[in-house]
């Protein structure tokens, strides 16, 4: 556990820089790959079908978003300890706005649940058809895919707080501090877009605009982190 001992050093930087990936890798799975071979936008019944003959992919994703957030909170607490010296406040801000987020992420789990619980006959409610059961357990997959809508809202927080440190440190490239924050604020406009104004042509292209910034500036600094590391000198006199 020597690595975790010293936030300045490069094998700290390259085990949060893995770490970092590692949601990347786990998360596209869970949330995007297994999502979009399973779900039938609008039919339940054959959502939940899906589910039914390729449980183990159903499950995959599951154990796809356990690691996801596992490694969610190690980044989470080793980026405040590496950005402290450069300001506590936003630092320890920006950890625990990013902790808000794996705790909705893991309350979305329980409606994974429930949906699958209703669609296959595990909990006994006789007094609804099979018809309605499905239709519960879609709800119950509705309110599970709402939960992106807020833990995005905290991730924009988070990616608005981390830019701002990296653009402060001088540890890392400043290109990349301004993407988090302003790629970032997709994260936001994607929750507004889907609750409020589904239909926005418009906000939907900037959206996937400001998403792809995003995403490019995340696995730039992880990647950063993972085989550069911050700069020494900075990070000395940023300390100081």
């Amino acid at each position: 556990m020597h690595v975790f001992q010293d936030p300045t050093s490069h094998a700290y930087a390259r085990v949060t820089g893995a770490l970092y990936l590692t949601i990347a890798v786990a998360g596209g799975f869970a949330i995007l790959y297994v999502p979009g071979l399973l779900n039938v936008p609008g039919d339940p019944a054959a959502t939940f079908a899906n589910i039914a003959e390729r449980r183990g992919l159903f499950h995959a994703g599951i154990v796809g978003d356990v690691v996801m957030m596992t490694a969610e909170v190690l980044v989470s607490v080793m980026l405040c300890f590496m950005f402290r010296p450069v300001n506590a406040t936003l630092s320890l801000a920006a950890s625990y706005a990013r902790l808000m987020m794996v705790a909705v992420m893991a309350a979305m789990l329980f409606f994974h649940a429930a949906s699958l619980a209703l669609a296959d006959g595990t909990v006994p409610l006789d007094s609804f058809s099979p018809a309605q059961r499905i239709e519960l357990a879609g709800l119950m997959r509705h309110v599970h895919d709402a939960g992106v809508w807020i833990w995005q809202i905290f991730f924009s927080l988070h990616l608005l707080l981390l830019g701002t440190l990296v653009l402060r440190s001088g540890l890392f490239p400043r290109l990349l501090g301004l993407g988090l924050i302003v790629g970032g604020t997709g994260y936001m406009v994607d929750s507004v877009q889907m609750f409020a104004l589904p239909d926005a042509k418009l906000l939907e292209m900037v959206k996937i605009a400001l998403l792809l910034v995003v995403t490019v500036s995340e696995i730039g600094f992880a990647l950063w982190l993972l085989f550069r590391g911050p700069r020494q000198t900075r990070s000395r006199d940023v300390a100081a």
